[in-house]
């Protein structure tokens, strides 16, 4: 109002027809580009949280926008967790300004920078995860992780494994493995997992694997101290390992079906470990994991992983299911013996060639056992092969012998021959296309022969020939006479139970071959060679 009480021309211009037109139109404009902006705002953001969204068999793949990915570390962060800068693709610790950082000398943690000891440049990621850029963010937040998953696998006879997928957390001290996830769970859930082969085994410390609730601050996460870049297997050692049967099928073999797709970019975690068993097998464990194992029992980090597998998962005894293969690879048995005759550097890859050089004999070693299950007429049995066309030598590897050289000496043979036993272990080593011979134990011990042996050397492409002895060929006869049940009645005593089977069959028997009755088995084992 003015000074003479009337209102400004221009006031009173407005209360006319026209000048309410015009603040209509003003109005109604605003409105319109508020509501166009808000509408982008939704679309943009609806785009980056559900544009990334992948299936597969494996993982479903969720990468969420930056704003959501803080805003759900934030909730699931213990109090004074440090963040983790992973920019440059190894790892690193950042200090707070209450808690400094942890010394970077750490004897397990990949510093090492030879080639065989250089983490990945990028993060490791598992297939048909996408592989877009995430939006920048702070350097002090974590990275967000792929939408978290566990795969329980309880399926077989033998073994239980769990696969978790994400943010996941390891603390060995307290045998916990900790999935974080990156969107909301409304449910914890936790399960129990024994890292060894065979989930009956007594002595051998359970791991939990837990999936946090993301709505809940109740339970936070454990804080990140090392932050790995590949991907991580728990197992355990003990139990039957340091038989050198056990050492391969339940732990070679099956390790390396797990290990096998990453291509030496996997870090091990070992409970119950045992380190002459991994000085002993250093070579094949080196070529599946170029990293140092990490002794979980004592390893008081949390270290933070994209992904962990919980155990190893037997298919049959000493044996590969290709079926069975993870991430789809459908692994054989003759993969493995292609991997062993690489890591030693084995140079015969098929045996003896008969029609190109049939004035060159074919080389038969003979496993002596020096104690249960042995040959008692070896001279004779030698001298038998040596008619036969073979040239015979007899071995009898010990507990400490180097595996590099009983490799090398094994793949020099063309055939392997011997009773029921951890020696036939070794046919591992031999040519794709050589051949075993078993003794099979008196007792009705063939479906255990096939199972420990037969089976897989069939799997590895070797030629399997069976020679089971008879009672008269047995030193039990002697030892306990012809109506005793052991000999008797040998289906009697596998009905009471296996521990009278082991202690008869396995533990007090020696054999001694009737020459002639063998004789058609070793001209069986030439004529395949001459058919090469």
């Amino acid at each position: 109002m003015g000074s003479d009480g009337k209102l400004p021309t221009s006031a009173t211009a407005a209360k006319g027809p026209k000048g309410w037109a015009q603040r209509f139109l003003n109005v109604g404009f605003v409105a319109g580009f508020l509501l166009v902006l808000l509408t982008y705002a939704v679309v943009s953001q609806q785009s980056q949280r559900f544009g990334a969204v992948v299936t597969s068999p494996d993982v479903l793949a969720f990468r969420p926008s930056a704003d959501v990915a803080a805003i759900s570390k934030q909730a699931i962060k213990a109090p004074g967790e440090t963040g983790l800068a992973q920019e440059d693709g190894r790892e690193e610790k950042t200090e707070t300004t209450t808690t400094p950082a942890e010394p970077s000398a750490d004897h397990h943690q990949h510093q090492d920078t030879s080639d065989d000891n250089q983490q990945p440049e990028q993060e490791w990621r598992p297939k048909a995860v996408v592989t877009e850029e995430t939006p920048k963010r702070d350097d002090t937040a974590a990275k967000p992780f792929d939408n978290g998953k566990v795969a329980l696998t309880t399926a077989g006879p033998y073994s239980d494994t769990c696969d978790v997928f994400g943010d996941v957390r390891t603390n060995g001290t307290a045998h916990t493995v900790t999935l974080v996830p990156a969107t909301s769970f409304t449910e914890r859930r936790e399960w129990t997992i024994k890292p060894y082969i065979r989930r009956t085994m007594s002595g051998i410390p359970e791991v939990t694997v837990t999936q946090l609730d993301s709505t809940s601050a109740s339970s936070p996460a454990p804080a990140c101290t090392v932050r790995h870049h590949v991907p991580a297997i728990v197992f355990a050692l003990g139990g039957l390992t340091g038989n050198y049967w056990h050492d391969f099928s339940d732990a070679l073999v099956p390790l390396f079906v797990a290990s096998r797709r990453y291509g030496g970019e996997v870090q091990l975690l070992v409970s119950n470990i045992q380190p002459w068993w991994l000085g002993k097998y250093e070579a094949i464990v080196r070529r599946l994991s170029k990293y140092d194992a990490i002794d979980l029992d004592r390893d008081d980090k949390i270290r933070c992983f994209p992904r962990v597998t919980v155990g190893l998962r037997m298919h049959k005894e000493f044996d590969i299911v290709p079926e069975f293969s993870p991430d789809g690879q459908r692994l054989t048995m003759v993969d493995f013996t292609a991997f062993l005759r690489e890591t030693y550097s084995l140079p015969r890859v098929a045996p003896i060639n008969l029609k190109q050089t049939p004035e060159k004999k074919p080389r038969l070693m003979l496993l002596h056992r020096g104690h249960y299950r042995k040959i008692v007429n070896v001279p004779e049995i030698v001298k038998a092969a040596e008619d036969a066309g073979f040239e015979v030598a007899i071995s009898d590897p010990r507990f400490g012998v180097q595996v590099d050289e009983l490799a090398r000496s094994v793949n020099s043979f063309d055939v392997l021959m011997g009773v029921h036993g951890a020696g036939l272990t070794n046919a591992v080593f031999l040519p794709k296309g050589a051949v075993v011979i078993q003794v099979v134990p008196y007792g009705k011990m063939e479906p255990l022969a096939k199972l420990d042996f037969g089976d897989p050397i069939v799997d590895m492409e070797l030629r399997y020939l069976e020679y089971s002895i008879t009672a008269q060929e047995s030193t039990l006869l002697e030892m306990l006479g012809p109506d005793h049940p052991v000999i008797k009645d040998p289906e009697s005593v596998h009905r009471s139970g296996w521990d009278k089977v082991a202690e008869y069959y396995l533990g007090k028997q020696d054999v001694k071959l009737d020459l002639e009755r063998f004789a058609p088995t070793l001209q069986l084992a030439l004529d395949h060679l001459r058919q090469q």
